[in-house]
């Protein structure tokens, strides 16, 4: 970050003045049309407005925040409405001191609340106005007062994740225009902008817990299942991710020491949290030591009515946008492309405006707090390309949004009590292709289900497509002929076994867990697939599997949609196979063509450690990712996803402060986390104490 005393664009205080008169004559001209509009509210007289305006103002700057001070945190829970009913409160009151204004009723009062505050957002937005920056100025000055000097501190680091952001696609974005605080930063060399590669599980679950506890052992995707408790975990369940958390936590996390968690899955053993998954059930330790109320980052933001107008009103917008969007990909016939209806429109707002917001008052309230290191999960431009595609349009919009917040956040960082350096960063890329189920015409659980002996749905999947189910024919055709070479000698080692009765039966006792056929399971997360033997104990191997199912493995190996699959092998071990090779992880011996061609230089020794994991499944299948067109077909119905090998989603990035020492090749989210401890070593922020250490010292 450039030194402090180059303070950018701040507010100066002929733009105060512009300000104060122009909302003052907005408000006016609004009352009168309110007084035009509502029956129930009357300012006959032509001052009248201008009167009840300057008092507004007057209550909206000196009374209100005095009355938000003392007001109970839990009253502005349900999404600001009380700040609403104490202001038309107010507004009420202010009738009865003009004289023969009319306000009937508390309900008109709010009408006129709601108004104003719409009123005084527009203006900001259009004169460009950060209100943050008012109350740093002040926090700055109060920081003056007390004779403190923020030298006296290491310089904090807010850690920006743009969720699901690749590498090239950073890179095409700022040549582009669409990222230009971003472009700057490179442009002036105070920010070096460089790459990092995902675990195989290339998703926000292994990323984040890596980065933040520096620790993903056994996060086998964003939904994994676990065989001997015969439950799917989820990251996004709060109870799963308070498990995750538990498991991979020491109270060292990089958050740890006052640090501060926004909007992820895992705290980082941060004392400080809102919007995080973890947090939710009280299970971590986190959790417990943590000095925020519940709902404080909520009534931090909604106390201010202007916000929830301004957001919510943001949010309508964005409905509208995702629905002309999804329209102008019907009509222009765009391929790949998904159904966009329903609710999602609702939940794209949800992350890509009122979630952002959020994240980004609560940063600026913990840079008022002077927080060593804030953690915050911008995650709408993930959403916004599993359902559109990386780099169309609309997805491009977010980006530019998000990346205006993050100016916003520079901006602030400069008038804050402490110095702070941004580094901003992705938990993992996007690979784009056309959805498994929609192309084949079957999901990738009805195909193993199938294989193994299931009965498929009698009217067909609800996940397929209405139309091109033709290909299905073509696709079950190709997957049964084993033309492929692997295929053929997994036929060839099943005909030379002793022929025997494997007559299964259904388990005795009632399944917590969906199975795609009797005793099988198959969970899905982006580009990987996940098949367990539940009637067996432990890791299933591949000898063991060819027994029982001998068309599996030779036709999921020469499907066109699947790219490679690990099994273990009783006699060489881990074993990865593809259409027209094999590789043995023990020795990387190759048999024909290598299965792992095209995934990456990393790929044999990532796949390599998750054989380790302790809930690995029997089978893992990824899908098939082809070079030339830069596309793979994902397991579940998105066009934008990740989770696996191949292409895009494999490549984050990370643009860090060029003061700081540069990291060098970064494998993995667990060294992503030694990178950014090491930063902060740099920087002289003291580690944080093992729990243990911590009750002896306080013993004595």
């Amino acid at each position: 970050m450039p030194e402090l005393t180059d303070r950018g664009r701040l507010l100066r205080g002929g733009r105060v003045v512009a300000r104060l008169l122009l909302v003052w004559a907005l408000v006016a001209v609004s009352l009168h049309l309110l007084d035009l509009w509502l029956t129930d509210f009357a300012m006959p007289l032509w001052w009248q407005p201008t009167v009840f305006a300057a008092m507004l103002g007057l209550l909206s700057a000196v009374v209100w925040p005095l009355i938000m001070r003392f007001a109970p945190p839990r009253a502005v829970l349900f999404l600001g409405l009380f700040s609403f009913q104490l202001l038309g409160a107010g507004i009420l009151g202010i009738s009865f001191a003009v004289p023969e204004v009319y306000v009937a009723n508390i309900r008109t009062a709010v009408v006129v609340a709601v108004v104003m505050a719409g009123v005084a957002g527009l203006v900001s937005s259009m004169l460009a106005i950060d209100e943050d920056e008012v109350f740093f100025r002040r926090a700055a000055r109060r920081f003056r007062k007390d004779g403190s000097d923020p030298c006296d501190d290491p310089p904090g680091v807010l850690l920006l994740q743009i969720d699901g952001l690749g590498y090239d696609t950073v890179r095409r974005a700022v040549r582009d225009g669409n990222l230009p605080t971003l472009a700057r930063w490179l442009s002036d060399g105070s920010h070096v902008l460089t790459d990092w590669h995902c675990d195989w599980s290339s998703q926000t679950g292994a990323s984040v817990c890596g980065l933040l506890h520096g620790s993903n052992d056994d996060i086998l995707g964003f939904r994994w299942y676990e065989k001997d408790r015969d439950h799917v975990m989820a990251c996004a369940h709060p109870t799963d991710a308070a498990e995750i958390e538990r498991r991979h936590s020491n109270g060292q996390g990089l958050l740890a020491n006052g640090g501060a968690a926004r909007g992820g899955l895992f705290t980082g053993d941060a004392d400080h949290t809102s919007l995080t998954m973890s947090a939710v059930p009280i299970l971590t330790r986190s959790h417990r030591r943590r000095r925020d109320p519940a709902g404080a980052g909520y009534y931090a933001y909604f106390a201010n009515p202007i916000n929830v107008v301004r957001t919510f009103g943001s949010a309508l917008v964005d409905v509208l946008r995702e629905i002309s969007a999804s329209v102008r990909q019907r009509r222009a016939r765009v391929r790949p492309r998904i159904k966009r209806g329903g609710f999602f429109p609702f939940a794209r707002a949800g992350t890509t405006v009122i979630a952002r917001d959020l994240v980004v008052s609560a940063i600026i309230g913990d840079m008022l707090a002077g927080r060593p290191v804030v953690y915050a999960d911008f995650l709408g431009y993930d959403e916004v390309a599993h359902h559109t595609g990386i780099e169309r349009f609309d997805a491009l919009a977010v980006i530019r949004s998000i990346d205006q917040q993050i100016g916003r956040l520079y901006r602030a960082a400069r008038l804050a009590p402490r110095h702070y350096k941004l580094v901003v960063l992705s938990d993992h890329g996007v690979t784009q292709g056309w959805a498994f189920t929609n192309r084949f015409g079957e999901s990738v659980e009805q195909l193993v289900g199938r294989l193994c002996g299931g009965t498929p749905p009698a009217n067909g999947s609800r996940r397929g497509p209405r139309s091109g189910t033709w290909q299905l024919g073509a696709a079950v055709a190709e997957a049964s002929t084993g033309s492929g070479p692997i295929a053929r000698a997994l036929r060839a080692r099943v005909g030379r076994q002793a022929a025997r009765d494997t007559h299964r039966t259904e388990e005795g006792r009632p399944a917590a867990v969906t199975r795609a056929a009797p005793g099988v399971v198959v969970v899905v997360s982006g580009h990987v697939a996940m098949v367990s033997f539940t009637e067996h104990e432990g890791r299933v191997d591949l000898e063991t599997v060819e027994r029982e199912f001998p068309e599996l493995l030779p036709a999921l190996v020469d499907h066109p949609g699947i790219g490679f699959m690990l099994v273990r092998s009783a006699k060489s071990g881990p074993v990865v196979l593809g259409r027209d090779g094999a590789r043995r992880l023990r020795d990387d011996s190759v048999t024909g063509e290598d299965p792992l061609t095209g995934y990456g230089p990393h790929a044999a020794d990532l796949i390599r450690r998750t054989d380790t994991f302790a809930h690995c499944p029997d089978i893992l299948i990824n899908s098939r990712y082809h070079e030339t067109t830069d596309e793979a077909s994902p397991f579940e119905v998105h066009v934008g996803s990740h989770g696996g090998l191949g292409g895009g989603q494999s490549r984050g990035f990370l643009m860090y402060p060029a003061d700081l020492p540069a990291p060098g090749e970064i494998i993995g989210a667990e060294q992503l986390h030694r990178v950014v401890r090491g930063w902060l070593d740099h920087l002289g922020h003291p580690r944080p104490v093992p729990e243990r250490e911590a009750e002896l010292v306080a013993e004595t």
